[in-house]
């Protein structure tokens, strides 16, 4: 890898099995957790009642699950500094509940390359990574990432890189719930197959500060003459955690995020833009006293005349009463 003065690594630069530098540990504060809220609007009821959740069975204070995605993926951009764009993230599992107080570390690791037809006399090809989050508990989340990166010739690789995950059976996330009682949340009726449309919909500000909170480091999300027509490119995980927090609204129970069958970001967003989410009830399971609930979300970003453009697909587990 280059040394850190340097913009960071080429296409050519990364090799299979290889490991990335890694950024700083981060010890997750309760002004992370305000922040967080302040960015997305979030109203999981676990992070932000301490009172709540000891009721149910924790510890201390919750970090908000969302935080603990955004700063994991924020870790592992020393590999991303470069990139064009963020394609998805498959795989994603949350293993154990992060606390106020913890620290987390992040490890990434190169599992495949594939050169993509240049573009506009641009070469680049697809870094897919693989990636591990620890904090003083164990392993908190597992899950792959894959991103398009600049590049200045291409380097013969042609890894089969797979697509967003296959759905995971319900039946098989059941032992990553913790051993919380949600009688103290509400439950919501939701029928199976049923899409609700947030009526509340939001804008994207606050985007550069989010990035530097998570040590994000790709160039693109900091300098707009990057960006598609000068514009500075919104972080995709922005753009996914104002679906987390919509969804929050819809279904106040919500107690955790179990997994994601994949984050597909199948559009620009932009500082500014307006946003409304779209949530389909997939699949519904019982599980560890409440219910495990697999939902599609879609982002549309909202045009001034009142067309919309899908920007992102989510396809969370949750659980929930």
């Amino acid at each position: 890898m280059r040394p850190l003065h340097e913009p960071g690594p080429l296409f050519e630069d990364f090799e299979i099995g290889g490991t990335i530098p890694p950024l700083p540990a981060l010890t997750i504060t309760a002004g992370d957790n305000s922040f967080y809220r302040a960015v997305t609007g979030d109203q999981h009821r676990f992070s932000a009642d301490h009172a709540a959740y000891r009721a149910a069975g924790g510890r201390g204070a919750l970090a908000n699950p969302g935080l603990v995605m955004q700063v994991s993926i924020g870790q592992t951009t020393n590999a991303t500094r470069r990139a064009i764009a963020n394609l998805y993230y498959r795989s994603v599992r949350v293993l154990l509940p992060v606390e106020v107080g913890q620290t987390l570390t992040t490890v990434a690791t190169v599992l495949g390359l594939s050169d993509s037809k240049p573009k506009d006399g641009q070469y680049r090809g697809k870094v897919w990574l693989g990636i591990e989050t620890r904090s003083e508990d164990g392993v908190v989340v597992r899950y792959e990432r894959c991103a398009l990166v600049a590049g200045t010739r291409l380097n013969g690789n042609q890894s089969e890189i797979p697509g967003p995950s296959d759905p995971t059976p319900l039946a098989e996330l059941g032992g990553l719930l913790p051993s919380w009682d949600l009688s103290g949340l509400a439950g919501t009726e939701w029928p199976v197959g049923e899409t609700r449309t947030d009526p509340l919909r939001d804008h994207v500000d606050l985007a550069a500060p989010f990035a530097r909170l998570t040590f994000n480091q790709a160039a693109v999300h900091r300098d707009h003459t990057l960006g598609p027509g000068g514009r500075r490119l919104v972080y995709g995980g922005h753009v996914q955690g104002l679906a987390q927090a919509s969804l929050t609204r819809l279904l106040p129970g919500l107690a955790v995020v179990v997994a994601w069958d994949g984050c597909d970001h199948i559009g620009p967003a932009f500082e500014g833009d307006m946003l409304e989410f779209r949530h389909t009830l997939i699949e519904r399971a019982p599980g560890g006293g409440g219910h495990l609930m697999r939902f599609e979300v879609i982002g549309s970003g909202v045009q001034a005349d009142g067309s919309s453009k899908d920007l992102l697909r989510w396809t969370p587990v949750v659980w929930a009463p």
